[in-house]
């Protein structure tokens, strides 16, 4: 139950949207190509979608060779899943023969592009969703690696903190406190709640981080990300709104 609140928001994501997306309009970024089908396939368990995501960006790999590293970080996303549900089927030895390959695509998009913003948000991501259904000797490698990648993000756009929209200067540092407590780093971990509770004043960021700030328990069972996810439907808007600028 830890994590019920991220899930949740996350399949409003991922529910948003479910039209194909083969035509793949080249005014559309690969994120917003694939990641509803990538999170309704994770979050709801909605298989049709999950294949359908997992087949566009191996078709996107041949035709936005530019975005290659984007697109191998959804890739690692997609592998991870794969673990995820072999493990939960009792599927040891394709459990972790699916966890080297997502670990080896993620290093491979990191390497790409080691300081990109989407090859660390997906990554980061991943870690924080799905960090609890990983095999016990996993998670604290895991959370590690989301660490990291969060920390990237943070080197990119502390400077702009202030001036960041609500949802993603709450992400972040939603995003810095919790991998901070999972790996250890408690002092760093209360320094980020502090600041959703200076920049975040009234949102549901502020709420839940206050929540934590005042029952430090409560930080070892609940999540702080995801509190204001994005609207449903958020490619069907886009495309939509490309087609009436046509």
């Amino acid at each position: 139950m830890r994590r019920i609140g991220l899930l949740l928001t996350l399949v409003a994501l991922g529910m948003g949207q479910n039209q194909k997306t083969s035509s793949f309009d080249p005014r559309l970024t690969v994120n917003t190509l694939v990641r509803e089908d990538a999170f309704a396939g994770m979050m709801a368990n909605d298989m049709e979608r999950f294949e359908r995501g997992a087949k566009n960006i191996d078709l996107l790999l041949s035709k936005r060779p530019e975005a290659r590293a984007d697109l191998l970080a959804w890739k690692g996303l997609i592998i991870m899943n794969r673990a995820v549900f072999a493990r939960e089927k009792n599927q040891a030895a394709e459990y972790a023969s699916n966890y080297r390959e997502a670990l080896a695509t993620f290093a491979e998009a990191a390497r790409l592009d080691p300081a990109g913003l989407g090859v660390n948000a997906i990554r980061g991501g991943t870690g924080a969703v799905l960090g609890e259904r990983l095999a016990p000797e996993h998670r604290a490698e895991n959370w590690a690696a989301s660490y990291e990648a969060y920390q990237v993000i943070w080197k990119a756009q502390s400077a702009s903190l202030e001036r960041l929209p609500v949802h993603i200067k709450g992400e972040l540092l939603a995003g810095l406190a919790e991998t901070a407590q999972r790996t250890g780093h408690a002092e760093e971990s209360r320094h980020y709640v502090d600041e959703i509770l200076r920049v975040l004043p009234g949102t549901p960021y502020e709420a839940r981080a206050r929540k934590w700030k005042d029952n430090p328990e409560l930080a070892t069972r609940t999540s702080l990300a995801c509190q204001t996810c994005h609207e449903p439907g958020r490619l069907a808007a886009r495309q939509a709104s490309l087609a009436k600028s046509n």
